[in-house]
């Protein structure tokens, strides 16, 4: 087993409630009454109270073009990512110098050299760590990450991985555009940042820090769901595609998916301490609880999660993990996430004691 050692959320310095965000860009979607009306019902109904995003507000009507916001993604995001890992670095007692493997997700921007290549120099990880950049899996990033990361750290228990994740999704605004879709994209991301440090077995008994053993993982992609949710990327960037059908596709796989995982190592729904679910939006945390037979308190930190920064794709994950790190011994808990493809990513977690 690998051993989850710190998490460091990072978000950004401007923080709006989700009733100034809805004035400041409905005009930037649409001029039409309305649809500004029924926009801003869609940013009303979100379970969201505030998100953080990575420019002032005011300044997303002089954003133009995929160029520009690409640039500041690059920019912007390499800065919340140097924050991000220092942070979880500082917090398990280590330096960038014993990172050993660093793998770095993103689906809001692109970047060649990527994001995780700028922070080697800029925060001093040694020339000889191993990288692995990821684009396209979305908000299941989070979870597909850590699992990756446990993947590699099985065949090198000795060494230091770090998770990174950094999303900026107001970046992606889409001009113009009053498509359902676009308005719910529109009142649902926010941007943040996490990063997680990740011990292979031995070098996490030498370090002897508290934090969740990854007992196992499991993947699953779901056939005949590639244009349930995912972008559409063009001249304008990234424009959303998001249906109704990501309710159903849970509702039709997650609690088989659970058991089976759960069985494999003979526990059940009930042997669940922690649930520490994806913040995806209301009817997905809603499917979430349906399809596993949850309650809201159940899932409480993730619903606290959305109400506090919104869906931060692949980091939201991330953040209520950070939310929930320490739990009583001998807890077990199971973090999951949702993404395109449709594809989803389970984390079978125990405390030790």
């Amino acid at each position: 087993m690998s051993r989850i050692v710190a998490v460091a959320p990072a978000l950004p310095e401007y923080a709006y409630t989700q009733a100034e965000i809805a004035a400041e860009i409905g005009s930037l979607i649409t001029h039409d009454a309305g649809r500004l009306a029924v926009l801003s019902r869609f940013h009303a109904a979100s379970g969201i109270g505030h998100r953080h995003t990575v420019l002032p507000l005011e300044r997303y009507r002089d954003l133009h073009g995929f160029e520009e916001a690409n640039d500041l993604w690059l920019s912007e995001g390499t800065a919340l990512a140097a924050r991000a890992v220092v942070a979880a670095l500082d917090a398990a007692g280590l330096r960038p110098t014993d990172v050993d493997h660093l793998l770095f997700t993103s689906v809001t921007g692109i970047g060649v050299p990527s994001i995780d290549a700028r922070l080697v120099s800029r925060i001093g990880l040694r020339p000889d760590v191993k990288r692995m950049p990821s684009f396209g899996l979305g908000c299941v990033a989070g979870a597909a990450g850590l699992a990756r990361v446990h993947d590699y750290l099985l065949g090198h228990p000795d060494d230091i991985a770090v998770l990174l994740s950094v999303e900026l999704c107001s970046l992606t605004l889409q001009r113009d555009d009053d498509s359902t879709a676009n308005f719910v994209a529109s009142g649902l991301f926010g941007d943040g940042a996490a990063a997680v440090v990740v011990a292979g077995t031995r070098r996490a008994e030498a370090l002897g820090l508290p934090g969740p053993d990854i007992v196992d993982t499991r993947s699953a992609l779901y056939p005949d769901s590639e244009s349930v949710i995912g972008w559409d990327i063009g001249g304008t960037g990234f424009r959303i595609v998001l249906t109704a059908a990501v309710a159903q596709t849970i509702d039709a796989n997650i609690a088989g998916d659970v058991e089976r995982l759960l069985a494999s190592n003979a526990l059940t729904g009930r042997d669940i301490g922690a649930w520490i679910a994806h913040p995806g939006g209301p009817r997905v945390l809603e499917a979430f609880e349906k399809g596993l037979g949850l309650d809201r308190a159940d899932l409480a930190p993730s619903w606290r999660s959305l109400d506090a920064v919104g869906n931060l794709s692949s980091s939201s994950v991330l953040h209520v993990l950070a939310d929930v790190i320490r739990q009583p011994d001998g807890t077990n808990g199971l973090l999951f996430a949702l993404g395109p493809g449709v594809t989803s990513e389970y984390v079978l977690l125990n405390w030790a004691a």
